[in-house]
């Protein structure tokens, strides 16, 4: 009982000490942090492992990978609009600042950011597009206003949009399916995504996640009021984007679990409109019907994913291409990374896709991009996480096996 009681005492002292710090960064007040900010190592034998694995990875004629940085658990990223500075979120709970200060398009230094808050799972990043810095973390969003010119020190201006416990309510937490993802919309709004914790859940849960969200993606007002939910009836969404030219709302969906090696697929749906649900919990996937709802009746209005993915190949993090250094053929078009399967008893994915966006803005052929990080025999030598453009039109790839970030670029 002592055991549990100094326990307890010690993390009340942290998470008073996180809120008192948050205050103090919103009220533009110094924590008292150390000015020394540790970085991860950018050379070493680390860095030869990884060009040899790189060296094995296949991409389309003219296309070149290489490492971009060493960066521990790097999952979603988020690229200053203006600086280019590489704001990565992780599972755990650290947040990284990648910064290329000579621009020749390999980082320099890699170093914690905003590391006088506390974090829980800051998993999704997102810039607004006058270069407001949003955190999705499993149970609150923070804001950071100027994080590009702020983030060089340990003190950064911070502040809440959705305090602590109330994105989600607090006794639905769990350690499954909160990897968040943000974007802020063509319409100004923020969007998050809120996977469910469950491999399917149960019916006495459905009413309240269908309120909260959980199980969708919510949308909200820049300072997180007026939120509703947009989208519903999806399971674990760990990517999402806008296309840039008709507006609508694409994620990626991860499938229900345990129905066997080719079933259910992973999906890539696409949300014209708020308000539409996309199926979980009544099908797993696709067209496939869940063993725990299939008596029950299917909203007749339930949305059909655009692209079918291979099953259980873990479809993460995704971005429509913007810019203008690769060819024809991929701008408007769409990557997305299969992190990799583990239900599975021969693993897929591992890989970076590439998905066609037809004239009338639907899906049109989805192909293999980047792939060799899985071998032959099975095993992972590096699990893609998400990606993101650099400001240069170069692709980056995290990697949160390995801990790294990749960039792809072409005819350089």
């Amino acid at each position: 009982m002592l055991a549990g009681a100094l326990l307890a005492a010690g993390q009340g002292a942290v998470s008073a000490q996180a809120t008192d710090n948050l205050e103090k960064l919103s009220n533009f007040q110094s924590t008292g942090t150390a000015m020394d900010i540790p970085t991860v190592p950018q050379d070493g034998p680390r860095v030869a492992a990884f060009n040899k694995t790189l060296a094995g990875i296949k991409l389309p004629d003219g296309f070149k990978i290489k490492l971009y940085a060493i960066v521990p658990d790097a999952r979603e990223m988020a690229v200053g609009p203006t600086t280019g500075v590489v704001f990565v979120g992780t599972r755990k709970s650290k947040m990284w600042a990648v910064t290329d200060r000579d621009k020749d398009r390999v980082a320099d230094e890699v170093k914690p950011f905003a590391p006088s808050i506390p974090m829980k799972l800051p998993h999704g990043v997102c810039f607004s597009k006058d270069g407001f810095l949003f955190v999705a973390e499993q149970n609150r969003v923070l804001l950071f206003p100027a994080a590009e010119f702020f983030y060089e020190g340990p003190d950064v201006a911070a502040f809440q949009v959705v305090k602590q416990g109330e994105l989600i309510p607090k006794e639905e937490e769990s350690y499954n399916h909160t990897a968040r993802v943000c974007r802020v919309g063509p319409d100004d709004k923020l969007y998050i995504t809120l996977g469910q914790p469950f491999n399917v859940f149960a019916p006495e849960k459905y009413d309240l996640y269908k309120k909260v969200g959980i199980g969708g993606i919510v949308q909200m007002d820049r300072d997180g009021k007026n939120r509703n939910v947009y989208a519903w009836g999806i399971r674990n969404s760990v990517g999402m984007d806008f296309n840039p030219k008709d507006k609508t709302l694409w994620f990626t969906d991860n499938q229900v679990d345990g129905m066997g090696d080719d079933i259910p697929p992973g999906e890539l749906n696409r949300a014209e409109k708020a308000g539409q649900t996309f199926g979980f919990p009544y099908f797993g996937g696709g067209s496939v019907r869940t063993v725990e709802y299939k008596d029950k009746e299917p909203p007749a209005d339930s949305v059909k994913p655009q692209v079918e993915m291979v099953a259980h190949a873990a479809d993460l993090g995704m971005s429509f291409y913007t810019g203008n250094q690769f060819p024809e053929k991929y701008r408007g078009g769409i990557f997305s990374v299969q992190h990799g399967s583990w239900n599975r008893t021969v693993p897929v994915g591992a890989r970076v896709m590439f998905t066609e966006v037809k004239e009338d803005g639907t899906a049109g052929k989805s192909e293999p991009f980047a792939e060799g990080w899985l071998t032959p025999n099975g095993e992972y030598l590096g699990r893609p996480a998400s990606v993101a453009q650099l400001n240069d039109g170069s692709l980056l790839v995290s990697d949160d096996t390995s801990g790294a970030i990749y960039r792809i670029s072409y005819g350089e």
